[in-house]
């Protein structure tokens, strides 16, 4: 039974989080932390593997799209470079913070805390982003500080990206909903990376069972391309929508998940 839940939960994660360039593990952490089946280091390391195997297939099957040519290496390049970064940092705090808190709960409801608080925030700004007027920065030192910034909280918080690639996408460069999802991929993928090279060149890799972590890397992998190809049929009204109720349902969880560990 608790294989089974895992595996809905990862699957249908990454089918939404490859739709909408949110990278799953914003669902994936929050719902597995609720269920208490694994400790909380250990679901934020196997949600990191999960989403990167999820954003390596996503990524790969959108570039590969025929006549998608609006992919600017560029500048997803330099995102990602600060993402690579950030996620050093990101993984540097999370261990920080593990040993500054006296268990596991501590940690976890930090990270419900963080996660709701942005959660919040994407959701308020997706609600009125029709009002608020956005920039398109250009700027490669600035591209760089941001990745960092998403990657320091793609890796703290163990979801891979998250809402906040798209608000950020959104805003500092003018992005439509599936432009700014495949960007949003792109730089989970590349945050994710640099967290799990620096968890296992520092040692701290939590104990898991390898059987859930490969199940959840195959669930990661047929999400993604379930979802890349269902991306390419919604337009960004729909994805919007889709967006908007999976934040919904992530903030009431991240709240119950707060009352839960305190």
């Amino acid at each position: 039974m608790k294989f089974l839940v895992i595996i809905l939960v990862c699957f249908f994660s990454s089918i939404v989080g490859s739709i909408c360039g949110i990278g799953g593990g914003v669902i994936i952490k929050p719902v597995l932390d609720a269920t208490g089946l694994m400790p909380v280091t250990t679901i934020s390391f196997l949600s990191g593997c999960t989403v990167l195997s999820m954003s390596f297939v996503s990524l790969y099957k959108n570039l590969k799209a025929p006549g998608d040519s609006s992919f600017d290496r560029v500048f997803a390049s330099v995102l990602a470079f600060g993402a690579v970064i950030g996620g050093i940092l990101g993984k540097d705090l999370y261990q920080d913070l593990i040993g500054k808190l006296p268990n596991t709960d501590g940690v976890g409801a930090v990270q419900s805390a963080v996660l709701a608080v942005i959660t919040l925030g994407t959701l308020v700004y997706t609600l009125f982003k029709k009002r608020i007027p956005t920039r398109r920065i250009s700027n490669k030192l600035t591209v760089l500080l941001i990745g960092i910034f998403l990657g320091v909280l793609s890796s703290f918080l163990g979801i891979g990206g998250g809402p906040v690639n798209l608000v950020a996408l959104s805003y500092f460069f003018s992005m439509a909903a599936k432009q700014s999802a495949m960007y949003s991929i792109y730089t989970i993928l590349f945050s994710q990376i640099s967290s799990l090279l620096f968890t296992l060149w520092k040692g701290t890799v939590p104990p898991f069972q390898l059987p859930m972590l490969l199940l959840m890397i195959l669930c990661g992998i047929f999400g993604g391309y379930a979802g890349s190809k269902i991306n390419r049929r919604l337009d960004d009204h729909m994805v919007d929508k889709l967006f908007t109720g999976i934040m919904s349902l992530i903030i009431g969880i991240c709240f119950s998940n707060i009352l839960r560990y305190l």
